[in-house]
């Protein structure tokens, strides 16, 4: 857990645009409270305080908003991404302008707190897959212009990414085959598409029973087979059918009381939406203090 990355590269995700943007939307033509109740010269100090037992995520993420905020800020961090958290835990401090502090305090708590919660839920589930080879990958199921931060904190949090928009893999699924009349269409127009435009992508496809299952391993040229919404006893029997010869991944409806027997079944990966889009935020606040 813990990891640091650049959003901006791996996301196509822009933290700064992000940022100006969140604070535009909160900020209007200024915050009017702050700006009628405390002096601007005023200067002071916050901690950000842990009032819920979680993984914490998103500490860098608050360092942007900061600084973006008032580089004049002073930050002291004292726990850092992917830390086991509890309550009564401080993270960070920060001291200088109040009203500055108070700007920030929304996006940073905002961020923060729905970054930690995916960051906790993602590492409850692969918690329960320990023990097994499956990586629990997130979805395409994010917050629309809020993808990058939500699949960072899923790497914070143990997990790893699937694709990252339509852009980077190829992800053949039921209305693609249907659409193309039949899988053997499908596989074999995504490989000709690959060639003709000179790209190197990955190329999975979906199969919603064991008879499809049968057809992409006669027709191969795939990296990756989604088994989606199968049965445990489907699922093993697909596994042993595909023997190896390509990734695996379970789909479909996995939460916390089925991931670790999905898990058994030998995929090499299990994808669940519901970490980016069925989250509960973890509760954290920001306090003066003096």
């Amino acid at each position: 857990m813990g990891r640091s990355l650049q959003p901006e590269k791996l996301y196509n995700f822009s933290i700064q645009d992000f940022i100006s943007q969140a604070l535009a939307e909160d900020l209007g033509d200024g915050d009017h409270t702050s700006l009628s109740c405390i002096p601007s010269a005023a200067k002071g100090k916050a901690r950000l305080l842990v009032k819920e037992k979680g993984i914490l995520a998103g500490v860098e993420m608050a360092q942007k908003i900061f600084k973006a905020v008032d580089p004049g800020l002073k930050v002291m961090v004292k726990m850092k991404d992917g830390s086991e958290i509890t309550p009564g835990d401080i993270v960070l401090t920060v001291e200088g302008k109040s009203q500055s502090i108070l700007a920030a305090e929304r996006l940073v708590l905002n961020c923060m707190q729905r970054m930690s919660g995916i960051a906790t839920k993602t590492n409850t589930m692969v918690t329960l897959c320990k023990g097994t080879k499956a990586r629990v990958l997130d979805t395409r199921k994010t917050t629309p212009n809020v993808r990058g931060l939500e699949k960072w904190a899923v790497l914070i949090g143990g997990g790893a990414n699937h694709r990252i928009g339509l852009y980077d893999m190829i992800l053949i699924k039921d209305n693609h085959v249907d659409y193309a009349g039949g899988i053997k269409q499908a596989i074999e127009a995504a490989n000709a598409y690959l060639k003709n435009n000179k790209k190197k992508l990955k190329i999975e496809i979906e199969a919603r029973n064991l008879d499809e299952v049968k057809q992409i391993l006669e027709v191969g040229n795939v990296r990756r087979i989604m088994l989606d919404n199968f049965t445990y006893k489907d699922l093993r029997q697909a596994v042993k059918l595909i023997n190896g010869k390509y990734e695996t991944e379970a789909s479909g409806g996995i939460n916390e009381k089925t991931i670790g027997k999905y898990a058994k079944c030998g995929v090499d990966f299990i994808s669940v939406g519901a970490l980016t889009h069925n989250i509960k935020s973890l509760d954290l606040s920001l306090k003066a203090f003096k």
